[in-house]
């Protein structure tokens, strides 16, 4: 056996998953599978392929449904969510695994359909679109818009029902569909018409009975905010009296059935008729007893002392008058006395800060200061004066000259030096200065104080 030939026995990856992924496309088990399992591994990929496992206790198998029929589903997925799906299985070559490709998926133990009106019943209701006030029907419609199926028996039971009631109120019929994947829109569409023209005063929304299939238009979210923005009251008339859709949820009124939703939507005209004439009597009846009222108001004033007896009013208001003028003249008199008193009060007060009087107080203050002023400067000269006496007696005393009248003399040289040491002689010519003269002399001798003292 040649190497070439054992290279020969070997298969390419390739050529291996080639063969198992032709086994299973060709098993005619795998090829339309039934399979119930755990919603694992999801996340929501808007607008695209959703990739996620379905497991169970013991084993795990990758899925993938395609954006065309992910799109069919009418449940939002979610982690952990038991499902019932169907499809078939496959293995993608570039890993080499199986996995199944869903063309169907529902929940498991509850409808797909029921599961969706769930989740959108409790997506509105956290918004609170279901306790939004309602707005009150018309009590007498000129004009009622019906959205509904031209061919149905629904437009035919309101006209007939309308015509036997209230045959006064004008039915215009806006065709829809009420079935099918279009109707949704087709509903949105009509009832938005209605609102543009704007000159209906009731809008009946409805189809007959049916399954939740039938009926599920009227589960959408589009029609249900259509219903919500609706400026005109909307009743509500979908399925029988067991059916609830979110329409009849979020509509400002809900009836069983269409019959029901033209009985709401207009009244009995016998009836108010009826109701015309009862208030028509009860009308005539209250104005009667009102003219009789005004009638016996009348005769008793007629019989007041106004029309029998006028003149007596007149007295009380001539006394009254008098009174009045009387107490007028004294409240008069009071006021003008106090006026006066104000008056002398203020003239007093007037004088006081008058310029005149203001000028005289402040000339006898002057002349009482200048006074002052003058006694003070006649004392403070005489004081002046008997100081400049101490002063002048005070250098009298300390003066030479009075020294020199008690027989004191002082001598000074030939350049009118004061001499008052021998050692400041010059010369022998001195002046010898008395109190009335000045003797010229010449010193013969002169002594020293330490010679008499040794002497």
């Amino acid at each position: 056996m040649t190497s070439d030939a054992v290279t020969n026995d070997y298969l390419t990856v390739s050529a291996l998953t080639k063969y198992i992924k032709r086994k299973f496309d060709v098993d005619p088990y795998l090829s339309k599978v039934y399979l119930t399992g755990e919603i694992s591994n999801f996340r929501l990929r808007p607008n695209a392929h959703q990739y996620f496992s379905l497991k169970d206790d013991n084993a795990k198998i990758s899925a993938i449904m395609f954006k065309s029929a992910f799109n069919k589903v009418k449940f939002t997925p979610a982690e952990g969510m038991k499902v019932l799906v169907v499809g078939h299985i496959s293995v993608y070559e570039p890993t080499g695994s199986y996995q199944i490709y869903v063309e169907r998926m529902e929940p498991d133990g509850v409808g797909q359909l029921y599961q969706a009106y769930e989740q959108l019943k409790k997506k509105l209701a956290d918004e609170g679109l279901f306790n939004l006030p309602k707005k009150p029907l018309t009590k007498f419609p000129k004009r009622i818009a019906v959205v509904t199926s031209p061919s149905g028996a629904v437009i035919r039971d309101i006209i007939t029902t309308v015509r036997r009631r209230y045959p006064i109120a004008q039915i215009v019929l806006f065709p829809a569909l009420v079935q099918g994947t279009e109707a949704s829109g087709d509903i949105v569409n009509q009832i938005h018409r209605v609102n543009g023209l704007g000159n209906f005063d009731t809008l009946i929304v409805g189809r007959g009975g049916g399954s939740i299939e039938d009926l599920w238009p009227f589960n959408e979210e589009t029609v249900a905010r259509a219903i919500v923005g609706s400026q005109i009251p909307v009743v509500s008339s979908v399925g029988h009296e067991t059916d609830t859709t979110i329409a009849d949820l979020v509509a400002d009124v809900r009836a069983a059935t269409p019959t029901a939703a033209a009985e709401l939507a207009v009244p009995r005209l016998d009836q108010v008729l009826v109701d015309l004439k009862t208030t028509q009597n009860r009308i005539v009846n209250a104005t009667y007893q009102i003219i009789e009222q005004n009638k016996l108001r009348l005769k008793r004033l007629q019989q007041s002392t106004v029309f029998t007896a006028p003149q007596r009013i007149y007295e009380t208001f001539s006394q009254r008058l008098d009174l009045l003028t009387q107490r007028l003249a004294n409240q008069a008199d009071k006021i003008t006395g106090k006026r006066k008193e104000r008056f002398a009060d203020l003239k007093m007060r007037l004088r006081l800060v008058a310029p005149t009087y203001t000028i005289k107080e402040q000339q006898q203050k002057l002349t009482t200061l200048q006074a002052r002023l003058d006694k003070s400067m006649i004392q403070d000269v005489k004081n002046i004066r008997q100081r400049y006496q101490m002063l002048v007696g005070s250098l009298d005393h300390l003066s030479p000259l009075k020294i020199l009248s008690r027989g004191y003399t002082y001598t000074t040289d030939d350049k009118n030096h004061l001499i008052s040491k021998t050692a400041q002689l010059k010369s022998k010519a001195i002046n010898v200065h008395f109190t009335d003269g000045i003797v010229v002399a010449n010193v013969t001798k002169i002594t020293k104080k330490e010679d008499n003292q040794h002497g």
